[in-house]
C-alpha cells in the first residue's frame, strides 16, 4: 500500500480486524492513533479480498461509537479540569479544548456528525459533547449518524480506489475547510428559510 497506509500494513498482517477496532477506539477518546487511516487501509485489504469488507464497516462503527462514548464519560465525569490536567499529554491544549467547546455550544447535535470528518475534531468528539453538557441519548444518536457516514464514506472509497486512495486522501484533507464552509453556508440557508416561514405563518394566524 501507497504512502502513510504502507505504515500499517505489518499491523494488519499481525492483527486484521483486532487493529482497525483498537486503533478507531483509541482515536475516538482523545488518543493520537492513527484511525482514520487504519480504516482506509483495512477497506483497501477488503479491495483485495484480504479482509471481508462488511466486516470492516461493522467494527469499525462499533469502535468509533464506543470510543466516543468513553470520551463523553470522560468529559462528562472528569469536566474541563480532569481534561486540561492530562490533555497534554494527547496533545489536547486549553486553546483547543475552547475552540472546540465553542463549535458544540453554537452547532449542538450537527457539529457531532461533521466533527466525524474533521481532523482533531474528530478526536475530541465525546470530550467537548461530555463537558458541554449535551443529553447522552442526543449525542448517541448524533455520534452514531456521523460514524455510519465516516465509515461508509471511507470504506467504500478505500475499496473502490484501492492504491489510488492516497491521491483521494490527500485531496480530500486539502479542500475540506472549504466543504465545511459550503455545508455551513447551507445549513445556515436552511435553519433561515425554516425561521422565515415560521414567521409568516405566525404573522398569517394573526390576520
Amino acid at each position: 500500500m501507497p504512502g502513510l497506509l504502507g505504515n500499517l500494513e505489518p499491523v494488519l498482517d499481525h492483527y486484521g480486524y483486532l487493529a482497525i477496532a483498537g486503533l478507531i477506539l483509541l482515536e475516538d477518546f482523545g488518543v493520537p492513533a492513527p484511525g482514520e487511516t487504519v480504516l482506509i487501509a483495512g477497506a483497501v485489504y477488503a479491495g483485495a479480498g484480504r479482509l471481508n469488507v462488511a466486516a470492516v464497516v461493522v467494527i469499525a462503527i462499533v469502535a468509533a461509537v464506543a470510543g466516543d462514548n468513553i470520551g463523553y464519560a470522560i468529559g462528562h465525569f472528569g469536566g474541563r479540569p480532569l481534561v486540561l490536567r492530562y490533555g497534554r499529554y494527547v496533545f489536547l491544549t486549553e486553546s483547543r479544548l475552547n475552540t472546540a467547546e465553542r463549535w458544540f455550544t453554537r452547532h449542538g447535535g450537527k457539529i457531532v456528525v461533521l466533527a466525524r470528518f474533521v481532523e482533531g475534531l474528530r478526536q475530541l468528539n465525546g470530550i467537548v459533547a461530555g463537558i458541554t453538557g449535551m443529553p447522552w441519548r442526543k449525542f448517541l444518536v448524533f455520534n452514531t449518524i456521523g460514524a455510519v457516514l465516516w465509515v461508509a464514506v471511507w470504506a467504500s472509497l478505500g475499496d473502490l480506489a484501492g492504491s489510488h486512495i492516497t491521491a483521494i486522501y490527500d485531496q480530500i484533507h486539502r479542500y475540506q475547510p472549504y466543504v465545511l464552509l459550503a455545508v455551513g453556508v447551507v445549513v445556515a440557508a436552511l435553519i433561515t428559510r425554516h425561521l422565515a416561514r415560521r414567521r409568516r405563518t405566525g404573522e398569517d394566524a394573526d390576520r
